[in-house]
């Protein structure tokens, strides 16, 4: 009689609730809109630069006469150019900028950001103080003339397509590091679908690897 009185242990089991699902996905849900909605937009402090400029329009050889340069890249480097000892200048000062804006009182177009520019800064002699979107961390030596001059990289493989660019993005700081989020990348997550999405120490290595160039993988090359 004992025996015919035990449970059968396959109807003892109970069926899943559906009300554990119900808690998971409402727990699930809200971590993923703070993780990766609201979690970026605390992080980042955003910015807008001291004045719009349009690349597309000095690399408009039908508007903008002057900016020499047969390929995309030599028009790049009219303006971003290398110094006589090799370094890369970066951001253009004003004096680069004054070769074709040199005149206060006679802009060249008609945009208020011009003639903004040309108020504020040419007939000050005041350097715009750019926000810049690529600042590597200070740990961190990259070279512009290895990759462009010797390795023969487009400008936009890194940083974009600005070359078509109207306007200038906002810039966005991490407010823990001071970095752009060009750098960490914009999907919090760190996924990217282009070259140009990211600018961490994975992708570069990625690169080197790609171009059967694995010795400038070593922490030395870039960690000086």
């Amino acid at each position: 009689m004992g025996l015919m009185h035990m449970k059968n242990p396959a109807n003892s089991r109970k069926k899943p609730s559906k009300g554990g699902l119900f808690f998971f996905l409402a727990g699930l849900i809200p971590s993923l809109i703070i993780g990766w909605v609201i979690y970026p937009m605390v992080l980042y402090s955003k910015q807008a630069q001291p004045i719009n400029f349009s690349h597309s329009i000095h690399m408009n050889p039908e508007i903008v006469d002057g900016i020499e340069g047969d390929t995309e890249i030599e028009k790049c480097l009219y303006c971003h150019e290398f110094r006589e000892d090799g370094t890369f200048a970066g951001i253009p000062k004003l004096a680069k900028c004054t070769e074709c804006h040199d005149d206060p009182d006679s802009a060249l177009g008609e945009s208020e950001e011009e003639k903004k520019f040309l108020s504020k800064y040419v007939a000050n002699e005041k350097e715009i103080p750019w926000y810049s979107y690529y600042r590597q961390p200070d740990c961190v030596y990259f070279s512009h003339i290895a990759h462009v001059k010797m390795g023969e990289i487009n400008c936009k493989t890194c940083h974009g397509d600005h070359g078509k660019t109207d306007k200038l993005p906002v810039y966005q700081a991490n407010r823990l590091t001071g970095y752009s989020i060009n750098i960490w990348g914009r999907n919090i997550a760190g996924y990217k679908t282009n070259t140009w999405d990211r600018m961490k120490m994975d992708d570069c290595a990625e690169c080197h690897t790609l171009k059967e160039k694995e010795g400038n993988n070593a922490c030395f090359v870039c960690h000086k």
